[in-house]
């Protein structure tokens, strides 16, 4: 039978204090909404005592919440107790979390405390709690540079005094997974009554060590893991909520654990919090990130395609993400490339997709990501002749409104190289601007000249780097051509397009 962990929610408390990361009333009680759905087993509102808007958000939260525990942290003090519980009071599952550092150099410098004045200072301040609320937790602040025999003291008379929950706290991110492992195999060996508590851990991110400090925690025998969405929280902030719970449930085999979260409310959970708070997270997060489900070198979209656990460990609809990622660019293969346009609706023959693959591959070293609208506008050109007489070699174009001190306007001047065969032909052409100068050139090549009867141009796709349309209406000796290009560089698609027109006609 798997261990239960339950989850502490600190985004309200811990994540806030990051920075940009402060939430107005409202905010706080929408998070506190998700992260029910959520179904966390705890929400820590806040610090009551910190400021009278902590303290409203707190009391609101504590009403509104039906389901999970509400905590609000105070420091080991009467006064912060007072206000704790004033704020908690309405919660259907009120806790008072209260602190007190119990390292060496937070007890020199901080504190200015004996061990044995913060040994009856953290018994106090419980036996205080316990008189307003049943479930008090009490946080060893700096647990993992503490003297774990003087840690064993203050955890075994928290308990004697009615601390139903005792955290080790990774404060600052210095611990290993080993050290944090070694700390609560410790407090499990050696705390008295802790059979009465449950062991929490609250780690931090500061060496990159955060979500796996926590795991090895969770192993050596930790019930409670504390955690933020999206892992926000003070400098490298907190313990990710989201990566802890799946690794849990993706390698239940080895923790031998599980928790009660709804996963599929991970996803809307995690952009929630980059909404209200502005701060994205990186496209590799982990569970979250936009490229965590997205595939695009060959080989993986291949592999993924024929069967999705070859590279997918979980399914994105799993944490509410409607289906992974085939992203397309130059490390992608045939296969995702032929299943993207069957998903577009395209049904191309052999020659055809042949073609649009060698097309799509030029493409993808100019651009990093091929969206659909430029699949679309590639596949479209598949109407080109297959025998092209007139192919473009490469151009050379002049063009700007640099003025000379004669007065004389600079002409937009084009250089154009076509393959005729088996040959390179190259003219030299001036116009009025640079695609007219580009006609120009063609047709002197050709030896003919057409009659442009309409142009126009316009962006495929998005962003700087879209590719760009050229469609071109051309006659000749009254027959009628309708001619298209596309490229990221406007100049290039409006010449292809004339190409395209001259080749048909």
């Amino acid at each position: 039978m798997s261990n239960r962990i339950k989850i502490f929610d600190t985004t309200l408390r811990d994540g806030e204090q990051s920075p940009g990361c402060s939430m107005n009333l409202q905010e706080k009680l929408e998070v506190a909404a998700q992260l029910e759905k959520l179904n966390v087993d705890v929400i820590e509102a806040g610090f009551a005592i910190a400021s009278p808007g902590d303290f409203e958000s707190v009391s609101e939260i504590a009403k509104a919440v039906k389901n999970a525990t509400v905590a609000s942290l105070c420091r080991a003090v009467e006064k912060d107790i007072d206000r704790a519980w004033e704020a908690v009071k309405h919660a259907v599952h009120p806790r008072i979390h209260t602190f007190l550092a119990t390292s060496p150099i937070h007890m020199k410098y901080k504190l200015e405390m004996s061990e044995d004045e913060v040994l009856e200072m953290a018994g106090r301040a419980v036996a205080y709690a316990k008189k307003y609320c049943n479930d008090v937790e009490f946080s060893a602040e700096d647990a993992s540079r503490s003297d774990k025999a003087f840690l064993a003291k203050v955890f075994s008379k928290v308990i004697a005094n009615g601390a139903t929950v005792i955290n080790v706290p990774d404060t600052v991110g210095y611990s290993s997974p080993e050290e944090m492992a070694a700390y609560i195999d410790y407090v499990k060996n050696h705390v008295d009554g802790i059979e009465k508590a449950e062991i929490s851990v609250h780690c931090h991110n500061d060496l990159g060590l955060a979500v796996s400090n926590t795991l090895a925690s969770i192993r050596a025998g930790a019930t409670q893991a504390e955690c933020t969405i999206n892992g926000i929280g003070e400098r490298a902030g907190n313990t990710s909520l989201e990566e802890v719970v799946m690794n849990l449930r993706t390698r239940k085999d080895y923790y031998n654990a599980d928790c009660g979260i709804d996963i599929k409310q991970i996803y809307h959970s995690s952009k929630l919090i980059q909404t209200i708070t502005g701060i994205p997270v990186a496209p590799t997060k982990a569970i979250v990130g936009s490229n965590a489900f997205a595939h695009e070198a060959g080989i993986h979209q291949h592999g993924v395609l024929a069967e999705r656990t070859t590279y997918e460990i979980m399914s994105p609809q799993e944490i509410g993400i409607p289906q992974n990622k085939m992203v397309l660019g130059k490390h992608s293969g045939r296969h995702a490339f032929v299943d993207r346009l069957t998903d577009l609706g395209y049904s191309l023959n052999a020659q055809e997709i042949d073609e649009a693959f060698a097309k799509f591959k030029v493409l993808a070293d100019k651009k990093k990501v091929i969206s659909d609208g430029d699949l679309e506008a590639l596949v479209a050109m598949k109407l080109e002749p297959v025998n092209q007489h007139y192919k473009l070699d490469n151009f050379v174009i002049y063009s700007g409104n640099f003025v000379t001190n004669n007065g004389d306007r600079m002409t937009a001047t084009a250089i154009i190289n076509l393959k005729v065969d088996d040959d390179v032909i190259g003219r030299v052409a001036y116009g009025d601007g640079p695609v007219d100068a580009a006609y120009k050139a063609i047709d002197s090549i050709i030896g003919k000249t057409i009659q442009l009867d309409d142009y126009s141009l316009h962006a495929v796709t998005e962003g700087e780097d879209a590719l760009g349309e050229a469609i071109v209406k051309l006659t000749l000796d009254d027959k009628k051509v309708v001619g298209r290009g596309v490229s990221t560089d406007i100049i290039e698609a409006s010449i292809l397009a004339y190409l395209n027109g001259v080749n048909k006609l």
